[in-house]
């Protein structure tokens, strides 16, 4: 590890009375070289006020300090969330820092609108948490983004639908229906209507359309990491499992996978009158290209196209 590789971060973990430690909170975790006593005594200054327990939940919070080397692996709950905080603060883009056997960091918690709760506990004291106001809004390892940190010149129209560990750049809206997941994201002005899965990063000025899908490494054990680029369109349900370059063009409705047979309609036709095929691999990354589906024989096409790909509302985005 260089010392300008580390992260540090001084936070509030949270932790349930039988010692899970449900989360930890850095409100401003940073790239250092090193930070000094004085750094992490003033940064831990900020958080007295919200040590102590919750009774109602059954909770500890305490101030905990961490620095860890990204490109080595996860070692606890606080250095999971302090990778999962500097992905969502834009310190890191996805890809860029260790998650390799994260799941094991993060259990499972029931989020309420009054902070995290251990499983057991809300099921105990349902009524009790109820009583105070307390509602269980979700049963996940992952938090909401917009509990944790609040990405500044973006648009996040549904809080549930987008993780903490998302990286969300300037100017993009992230629809009812979008989802992100953690470890993917947006590097410019997008909008998102679909689903970014994990791993997949979404290049300047693209549009994911409604009810659009993307595979993420995560789907089906793939190793590949799926990413689209500048100006490019998924349309409306549309979905992929390839990556897509710069200015292309995905029909709404349509699927195509690594797998995927696809007619090269731009070329000439065989001796047979066939026009020569390709697997949707051999596609991955190109710039410039329009997948449709022949509305008469019903097969996957893909055709060049030329100038830029689509143009954003900039009044949406501003």
């Amino acid at each position: 590890m260089t010392e300008q590789r580390a992260i540090s971060g001084t936070g509030l973990a949270t932790t349930s009375e039988d010692g899970t430690v449900l989360d930890t909170w850095f409100p401003r975790p940073r790239i250092d070289a090193g930070d000094s006593p004085a750094d992490a005594d003033a940064a831990a200054q900020e958080l007295r006020e919200f040590e102590g327990a919750d009774e109602r939940r059954r909770v500890t919070r305490t101030i905990v300090t961490v620095r860890i080397d990204p490109d080595a692996a996860p070692a606890s709950t606080p250095d999971a969330y302090l990778r999962l905080h500097a992905l969502s603060h834009r310190l890191v883009r996805p890809g860029e820092v260790n998650l390799d056997g994260i799941f094991g960091h993060l259990p499972n918690v029931a989020w309420t609108n009054a902070g995290p709760v251990h499983p057991d506990v809300a099921a105990a004291r349902r009524p009790a948490l109820l009583a105070a106001g307390i509602q269980v809004q979700s049963l996940d390892k992952f938090p909401r983004l917009l509990d944790y940190v609040t990405p500044p010149g973006v648009r996040i129209a549904d809080a549930s639908r987008v993780r903490l560990g998302a990286y969300l750049s300037p100017g993009t809206t992230v629809m009812h229906e979008g989802f992100v997941n953690f470890n993917a994201g947006t590097l410019g002005t997008s909008m998102v209507e679909g689903r970014i899965s994990q791993g997949v990063v979404v290049g300047d000025g693209s549009d994911i359309g409604g009810g659009a899908s993307i595979m993420g490494t995560l789907s089906g054990g793939g190793t590949h990491r799926v990413s689209i680029g500048s100006r490019t369109l998924l349309g409306a349900n549309a979905g992929i499992g390839i990556s897509l370059g710069d200015d292309c063009v995905v029909e709404a409705g349509l699927y195509v996978t690594a797998g995927s047979k696809i007619v090269l309609a731009d070329e000439a036709p065989g001796a047979d009158g066939a026009r020569p095929t390709a697997k949707g691999a051999t596609l991955s990354g190109r710039n410039g290209l329009l997948f449709r589906r022949n509305s008469l024989s019903g097969a996957i096409e893909v055709v060049r196209r030329a100038g830029v790909g689509v143009t954003l509302n900039e009044a949406l985005h501003a």
